[in-house]
């Protein structure tokens, strides 16, 4: 299972309409950016209290890209 596919495991996981979450990989040069959309009545739910959960969910992703030598960000578009 690679970074995205994790990722939108995770996500799909949380939220009511896994079928409308839409996660984009963006790759630069020394970077990957995962852009997560997903349906307006779940944004809540991926952000949490005060973005618990979001920084949460980041800081798992971007632990593991670490580990492969990559920089990873995660990034919840509104």
């Amino acid at each position: 299972m690679n970074l995205k596919e994790l990722l939108e495991y995770i996500i799909k996981a949380l939220v009511d309409n896994p079928g409308d979450v839409s996660i984009t990989e963006v790759k630069g040069e020394r970077a990957v950016i995962y852009e997560v959309k997903v349906a307006d009545e779940d944004k809540a739910k991926i952000i949490g209290k005060q973005g618990r959960t979001a920084n949460a969910i980041r800081r798992i992703i971007e632990a593991i890209g670490r580990k492969q030598g990559m920089v990873v960000r995660v990034e919840i578009l509104a």
